[in-house]
C-alpha cells in the first residue's frame, strides 16, 4: 500500500483548501493511505513514513512562504541524503494571479530535489487553460471547478506515480490509464 504525505502550510486558509483537493485526488487511486499534515504538525518521521510527498505554501513574495522553508531548513537538515527517491510535487496559492505562484512551486520543488526527490508536474489539463506543469495554483481560494481539479489531478496523479513506482502496480501508470489523459472539451 502506498503511503502519501500532503504537507502544507497555510496563513489564510487558502492553502489548507487546496491540501484537502490533494488529498482527494490521491484517494482516487486505489490501495493509497493518505496523511494530510499542516507544517507546524509535521515531523521528519512523517517524511521517512511517506512513498510520495505533495508540498504546498501560499507563495510569499514569489517563493514558498517561510515556515515551510523552516521544516526544510530546520526539521529536515540533519535527515539530508536520508530521504533520497521519494515522489514529490508542489501547490501553491496566492493573494492575486501574477504573485509568482509558480515560482513559489519551483522553489518547493527546487527543495525537494535537493533533498533528493523525483519531482514532476502534471502536463495535461484539468479545464481549459488550467494546467498543473510547476503544480497546483490558485489565485484566494480554490473556487473554480478548474481549479478544484487540477489540485485533484496533483493528488491522484502523485498516487498514480507512487502505486507505479513503489508498489509495482504498473497497470496505474498514466500512460497506460486513458481516462486519466482527459482533454476538456
Amino acid at each position: 500500500m502506498g503511503k502519501i504525505l500532503v504537507l502544507y502550510h497555510s496563513q489564510t486558509g487558502n492553502t489548507a483548501k487546496m491540501a484537502q483537493l490533494v488529498a482527494e485526488g490521491a484517494h482516487q487511486i486505489p490501495n493509497m493511505e493518505v496523511r494530510l499534515r499542516e507544517v507546524d504538525q509535521a515531523t521528519a518521521d512523517d517524511i521517512y513514513w511517506c512513498d510520495g510527498i505533495a508540498c504546498g505554501a501560499p507563495t510569499n513574495m514569489g517563493i514558498l512562504s517561510w515556515k515551510m522553508k523552516q521544516f526544510w531548513d530546520v526539521t529536515m537538515l540533519p535527515h539530508w541524503m536520508k530521504v533520497d527517491g521519494k515522489i514529490g510535487c508542489a501547490f501553491s496559492s496566492s493573494g492575486g494571479w501574477g504573485g509568482g505562484t509558480e515560482l513559489a512551486c519551483q522553489s518547493i520543488l527546487t527543495i525537494l530535489m535537493n533533498f533528493g526527490f523525483l519531482v514532476f508536474g502534471v502536463t495535461d489539463y484539468a479545464d481549459k487553460l488550467t494546467t498543473a506543469h510547476y503544480g497546483a495554483i490558485t489565485a484566494r481560494e480554490p473556487r473554480d471547478a478548474g481549479t478544484q481539479e487540477a489540485c485533484r489531478r496533483l493528488g491522484s496523479r502523485l498516487a498514480e506515480w507512487v502505486a507505479t513506482f513503489v508498489d509495482g502496480r504498473p497497470e496505474q501508470h498514466p500512460c497506460r490509464k486513458p481516462e486519466s489523459r482527459r482533454w476538456p472539451s
